[in-house]
C-alpha cells in the first residue's frame, strides 16, 4: 500500500469500522450502505479525493450465504496527491438498495442510473431514477449473471443457406 494512503485508510477504518483488503497495490475498503455518503464526503472534503472516476457493480451470482450478491464499487481519485482508492459496498440480491451519492459527486447521477438499468440496484433519494440505456418496458437487467442470453448461429459459407432461411425478410 502506498504510504500516503495508510493514514487515510486508518481514519476510514476507525471512523466507519471499515474492513480493507489489498490486491496488487490497490486498496479496497468495504463499507455498509448507510455509511457511503458520509465516507465519500469525508474523503472528498478532508483528503482531496475530488474525482469519482468510476461507479460500477459486480454480480457474484450464484449468491452464497457468506457473500452478498452485489458489490457497488466506487473508484475515487485524488488528482492533487496522485492517489486512487476503491470503496466497495456489499448489498443483497433480493432488494439491492444504496443511498445516492449525487449530492457528493454530481457525476454519480448518470452512473447510478446506469447501475439501476443494467443491474437493478436502486439508489435511495436519486433525483431522476429512469432507465438510461435500455428501452422502457425492458424486462430484467442485462448485466446480471442470471439474465438469459440470446443465441444466433454465425453465418459462414458452409451454412449460408440454412441461416438465410431463418432471417426475417421484408414483405413485398
Amino acid at each position: 500500500m502506498d504510504t500516503r494512503l495508510e493514514p487515510i485508510v486508518k481514519i476510514i477504518q476507525e471512523k466507519f469500522n471499515a474492513t480493507f483488503e489489498e490486491f496488487r497495490d490497490e486498496v479496497h475498503l468495504f463499507l455498509k450502505p448507510e455509511q457511503i455518503v458520509d465516507a465519500l464526503t469525508l474523503l472528498r472534503d478532508e483528503h482531496h479525493f475530488e474525482l469519482l472516476s468510476a461507479l460500477t457493480a459486480v454480480d457474484y451470482y450464484p449468491q452464497t450465504a457468506s457473500r452478498p450478491r452485489f458489490h457497488v464499487v466506487y473508484q475515487l481519485t485524488s488528482l492533487a496527491q496522485n492517489l486512487s482508492l476503491q470503496i466497495r459496498v456489499p448489498v443483497n440480491g433480493t432488494s439491492p438498495t444504496v443511498p445516492t451519492v449525487t449530492g457528493v459527486y454530481g457525476v454519480a447521477n448518470w452512473r447510478e442510473r446506469e447501475l439501476l438499468d443494467m443491474f437493478g440496484i436502486e439508489f435511495e433519494g436519486h433525483p431522476d431514477p429512469r432507465r438510461i440505456l435500455m428501452p422502457e418496458g425492458t424486462e430484467g437487467h442485462p448485466l446480471r449473471r442470471d439474465f438469459p442470453l440470446g443465441y444466433e448461429e454465425p453465418q459462414f459459407t458452409f451454412n449460408f443457406d440454412e441461416i438465410g432461411l431463418l432471417k426475417p425478410r421484408p414483405k413485398e
